[in-house]
């Protein structure tokens, strides 16, 4: 979840550093610091808490450069979030520096063992111990070797980068769990724990596998295993643009994803669908058709908004391909003892691919002999090479701690799983299968027409920025946006929202409801579709509940419906589309909402407290 940075070559590595790091910014922002190594060979290190830019403005104050180096943007685990425990950690000598994000579970005992041979500590983090552990290996050993033999000692999760004035020009990077991925340059090499740090300079890299490591020195990259094998992989090429990870005169990040989804929705159907014929094509695959046919259950996991798309994918595959479906978070999983077997297929959601509890379930998933399709946005994640297929989203780089392009992103992949199985298994009609498709390629532009209306909406969030509790109410497939409203405003504007099954008001919610509680009620009808009406009808009835309890009825509706306008207080409209498909209408209008009302309470939209986008430590 922190920030990690490194480069070697000819250029300016402190400006080069820091403004990776910026770019890593939403991975971890309590504190920050850098390391470099100047022309005397001396490793010099600033560090400061809090955001990013108190370590700049040190740094204006006091320059320093240095020939090659690394940095970190921290979310602490261990430790406070203090100066003292700022990153990078050296070891007694002063000789080894590292960088790290994850967890080292058995630290204390490795303390103690390295306190009784006299190394001396100064910090509360997990991490110093890495560099103490680098320090006694590597007194006659490359740093390299002296890495391999501290990884062996450890338990945990980690993405650790070092260096050592011992061993000049070199810098050494390892995984087991969180991403790092390495960059190739003309003459220069980066590595980095998300891509975004290094796409202004590069596009080609390779992404390190649990148990992989990286030697960059002015000459090169070498990847080895931790038992020193050499590995021989072709580098990857990134289509991302770099102005794509931007801001793009956009106040926000948060804000420009939003506003992204109309070409991220087509993007991901874009060379999948077949409006002629009815037909999905996926990206190869090693299940076969007939192993999908053979499918008796589906089972989903996913972590956070991922796991809100996974509940609405639910909604999708068991309507269309007629398969029992199961939602699990990917925390939850494993600890369970989860029924699966061959005849199992596992979806896995992640928008990073690097979420740990997530891997951790597809894990063990596939020790049970279950196959794994993986949902994913970035190309060559952990998650994507240890499926057996996967759908990438196509979203682009999603900066933004709360996930707005990517959530949509996956509902349209979803929704591609659906009708493929559907196809494969003989469920879906040609003709049905068309007109989905026909209208999901419409879906971009009824985006965007909701995009129109922004600023009606940023007028309602003045109205309701102060405002301490919502409740957010939706039935059916329009359940898991409810769930996924609430999760938005609750991260970026830190007001407490709920999501609810609009049938279960009874059950409890109603005793909330009063003269200062809004309520948001997805209330879309799709007039074709006789059980989507039954519901539109049922959630007219909650709605009116609302009203004759005093509460604030801000309704989602369709266009042109008057029924819900009659008795709701606020309307938002999004254009007409089927059921299974309008979830990706809904959402838009509540990112938009919570954006407004975030910003309007001075929120941190793009940082908020406590999170960090890529949760790679259980």
């Amino acid at each position: 979840m922190c920030g990690i940075v490194g480069y070697i070559g000819p250029k300016r590595v402190v400006p080069l550093i820091l403004d990776g790091l910026r770019r890593l910014e939403y991975r971890g922002y309590d504190s920050a610091g850098i390391a470099v190594v100047g022309e005397n060979g001396k490793i010099e290190i600033r560090r400061a808490p809090g955001k990013l830019r108190n370590l700049e403005e040190s740094i204006r104050a006091t320059p320093m450069d240095g020939l090659y180096g690394i940095g970190h943007t921290r979310w602490a685990t261990h430790g406070r979030p203090t100066e003292e425990n700022a990153h990078p950690h050296r070891d007694c000598t002063g000789q080894v520096v590292v960088v790290h994000n994850g967890i080292i579970e058995n630290y204390i005992e490795l303390k103690r063992q390295l306190i009784a041979e006299g190394h001396k500590f100064v910090t509360e983090t997990d991490t110093e111990i890495i560099a103490h552990l680098i320090e006694k290996f590597s007194k006659d050993a490359p740093l390299e070797e002296a890495v391999q033999k501290a990884v062996k000692v450890m338990t945990g999760a980690y993405a650790l980068v070092a260096l050592s004035a011992k061993d000049p020009n070199k810098i050494v990077a390892a995984r087991l769990g969180p991403p790092i991925v390495v960059g190739l340059g003309d003459k220069e090499f980066f590595v980095a724990s998300d891509i975004p740090a290094i796409l202004q300079h590069t596009r080609s890299v390779f992404f390190l596998g649990d148990g992989e490591m990286a030697i960059l020195t002015p000459q090169g990259v070498r990847l080895c295993d931790f038992e020193s094998h050499p590995i021989s992989r072709p580098a990857q090429h990134i289509t991302w643009d770099p102005i794509m990870a931007e801001k793009g005169g956009f106040k926000h990040f948060m804000q420009k994803e939003i506003f992204e989804q109309p070409r991220a929705v087509r993007d991901t159907l874009l060379g999948r669908i077949s409006q002629q014929t009815g037909k999905v094509f996926l990206d190869p695959m090693d299940i076969t058709e007939d192993e999908l046919r053979a499918i008796r259950d589906v089972k989903i996991v996913a972590c956070g908004t991922s796991w809100h798309a996974a509940l609405a994918g639910k909604f999708m595959i068991e309507r269309l391909a007629q398969i029992p479906v199961e939602v699990d978070y990917g925390s939850e999983f494993r600890y369970r003892d989860p029924i699966v077997s061959k005849h199992s297929l596992i979806i896995a959601i992640s928008q990073s691919g690097e979420t740990a509890d997530t891997l951790a379930a597809e894990r063990e998933a596939r020790q049970k002999g279950a196959k794994v399709l993986a949902i994913c946005n970035v190309v060559g994640a952990m998650l994507t090479r240890e499926a057996q297929g996967t759908i990438y989203t196509h979203a682009g780089p999603e900066i933004g701690v709360a996930s707005t392009k990517a959530f949509t992103g996956q509902l349209t992949a979803l929704l591609l799983t659906a009708l493929y199985l559907a196809q494969v298994r003989g469920k879906l009609e040609n003709a049905a299968s068309q007109n989905l498709m026909q209208e999901l390629t419409r879906i971009p532009n009824k985006i965007a027409t909701i995009l129109e209306h922004d600023a009606q909406i940023e007028d309602l969030a003045r109205q309701f920025f102060r405002y301490t509790d919502f409740l957010y109410l939706g039935r059916g497939i329009h359940y898991p946006i409810a769930l996924e409203g609430a999760l938005k405003l609750k991260e970026i504007s830190y007001i407490h929202a709920e999501g609810y099954p609009a049938g279960e008001m009874k059950h409890g919610p109603n005793a909330l409801i009063d003269e200062n509680l809004p309520v948001v009620v997805i209330a879309t009808r799709d007039e074709s579709d006789p059980s989507s009406m039954t519901r539109y009808e049922k959630t007219i009835s909650n709605l009116q509940e609302v009203k004759a309890r005093d509460g604030i009825v801000i309704a989602v509706v369709t266009e042109g419906d008057t029924m819900a306008r009659e008795t709701a207080n606020h309307v938002l409209e999004v254009p007409a589309a089927p059921d299974l498909l309008s979830p990706i209408l809904e959402i838009v209008p509540l990112q938009l909402l919570a954006y407004h009302i975030a910003v309007r309470r001075g929120c941190d939209v793009d940082q908020p407290r406590n999170l960090a986008k890529s949760v790679t430590v259980e």
